[in-house]
């Protein structure tokens, strides 16, 4: 099929002399023309995540939907994709103050076991410092993933895994979409989108 758009010229013209040129574009082809990524929308991507030495960390076995315009996309890659469409691929280079932060060895701290129950694990996490902890001035908003757990104490980190880590994202889009009402609202898909295995048992969220 094939679809007939006008280009309307952007000059100011009276009505009665405004002149329309018709463009005639494949259907296949009309959701590229009009769609591009720009605040709100929702996009489908694949990645390929690795550090500065080409380690692999992460990579997409199928595209994700993410929401472009609030939480789910790092800013860095957000300005890449401004008014870009499907089929953009681009590769990007990320320091740590453009990714996850550099490393806070004060987020890293004990714990007495005695505050955790029976089946306390490295790999859990608690939004925020877990019941009972003695540790003070640790921040209320972050995550802190149990590291390692001893008779005695326990581990937490409060920094996301890849923090201090200078990083290579090669991503391509893969469809680009409105967002609905709903997403809209809450500002993100209604599942975490990026998700790094850095450890066995170890899964975090990428925002």
């Amino acid at each position: 099929m094939v679809c007939a758009l006008p280009l309307i010229p952007s000059l100011p013209l009276p009505t009665q002399h405004l002149q329309v040129e018709w463009v005639y574009v494949h259907e296949q082809h009309l959701d590229l023309l009009l769609m591009l990524i720009q605040n709100p929308c929702v996009v489908s991507l694949t990645w390929r995540l690795e550090d500065t030495m080409g380690h692999l960390i992460h990579e997409t076995s199928d595209s994700v939907e993410l929401f472009y315009g609030g939480d789910d996309v790092l800013p860095m890659v957000q300005d890449a994709l401004l008014d870009q469409e499907k089929g953009f691929t681009t590769e990007l280079h990320l320091e740590p103050e453009h990714a996850f932060g550099e490393y806070d060895s004060k987020l890293v701290f004990f714990e007495s076991r005695s505050i955790f129950g029976e089946d306390i694990a490295a790999g859990m996490q608690f939004e925020g410092p877990p019941e009972g902890s003695m540790t003070p001035d640790l921040p209320a908003d972050t995550l802190y993933t149990v590291t390692e757990v001893y008779p005695d104490h326990v581990v937490l980190d409060g920094n996301h895994p890849l923090a201090g880590i200078a990083l290579r994202l090669t991503l391509s889009v893969e469809d680009v979409r409105p967002a609905s009402h709903q997403e809209m609202q809450t500002g993100s898909m209604a599942l975490p989108a990026l998700s790094v295995v850095v450890d066995p048992g170890r899964a975090f969220t990428v925002h």
